[in-house]
């Protein structure tokens, strides 16, 4: 919002736009038609772009979780802009074969992780939530007060690659057991660094275990598969599909994902039957500039797939 300390530079700002509308990024582009769909509303970077390159005709349906998203997409008066506070597992509910593209701006935004009382971030101490919508549902603390052992390793080896979620894992029960849960972001991190003697230079010991815990209360990646499926019946033939990811397990389920609908599908029990034909074709895959990420590191992660939705 206007009057809040933490600001969001949108990623690929640009090249999101331009692959999700299918024109170059030029000055003055004809304006597009057709309804496209923000899954990710974030702080608004690609909506205000992207509206401000459609016809009066065009329409942008956006969704986001976080109520501070919410908050700041009221602030668009635009009457082709409409806002649902939802998680994107709910593109499923739009019409069939309604948009002309779909764009998935995956991970946190900068004003979450960079206000503390969201518990996104181990550089400030603040109280262990991470929900993205913090109207409902079990934050991180609550979680953690009572989850088993295996639980959590399970958690933080499988949603942050952490090769010592075990022991991580025992120190968060043990120091919950003598002296309470864990429920400040400061404690944890001191916790996971006493814990986790080696690490990758340039890295906080516990990157992994935030991201893991983030990942998992907020069912990120069970959403976006959820989410890339209804974008098959929501595009129309020709529309686009554009992911931007942050993490290797992001974006390994996009790549999956794109590469098995971008194939023929045979059926085995049947070799003389005409085979099933694809429903995506992969157009691009594209990283950040080095202009980009040096004037937002936040940027250097991030890797953008692009499909299109083939007229099967």
């Amino acid at each position: 919002m206007e009057n809040s300390p933490w600001t969001h530079t949108t990623v690929l700002l640009n090249e999101a736009i331009a692959a999700l509308l299918n024109k170059p990024d030029e000055p003055g582009p004809a304006p597009v038609d057709g309804t496209y769909v923000d899954a990710t509303f974030g702080r608004g970077g690609h909506s205000r772009l992207l509206l401000s390159r459609l016809s009066p005709q065009g329409r942008l349906i956006a969704f986001d979780k976080d109520p501070a998203a919410i908050a700041e997409a009221q602030t668009i008066t635009d009457p082709r802009f409409a806002i649902r506070h939802q998680g994107f597992r709910h593109l499923g509910e739009l019409p069939a074969a309604s948009a002309a593209g779909v764009l998935l701006d995956l991970g946190v935004s900068s004003p979450q992780i960079d206000d503390p009382s969201r518990g996104f971030s181990f550089r400030f101490d603040g109280p262990l939530d991470m929900r993205m919508d913090t109207t409902r549902g079990q934050s991180v603390a609550q979680w953690l007060a009572t989850a088993e052992t295996r639980e959590i390793a399970e958690v933080i080896r499988d949603y942050g690659e952490e090769r010592f979620a075990g022991p991580i894992a025992k120190a968060i029960v043990a120091r919950r057991q003598e002296r309470g849960p864990v429920s400040t972001t400061g404690e944890l991190a001191q916790l996971v660094a006493d814990t986790v003697k080696t690490r990758e230079p340039g890295q906080n010991p516990a990157t992994r275990t935030f991201q893991a815990l983030r990942i998992f209360i907020n069912a990120e990646l069970e959403e976006l598969q959820e989410a890339l499926k209804a974008s098959l019946d929501v595009l129309q033939p020709g529309g686009r599909l554009v992911v931007i990811s942050f993490h290797s397990l992001e974006d390994r389920i996009v790549k999956q994902f794109i590469a098995q609908h971008s194939r023929e599908v045979y059926d085995r029990r049947a070799p003389f039957a005409e085979p099933k034909p694809m429903k995506l074709r992969a157009l691009d895959r594209i990283k950040p500039g080095a202009a980009e990420v040096a004037a937002n590191p936040r940027a250097r992660s991030a890797i953008m797939r692009v499909a299109v939705r083939t007229t099967a």
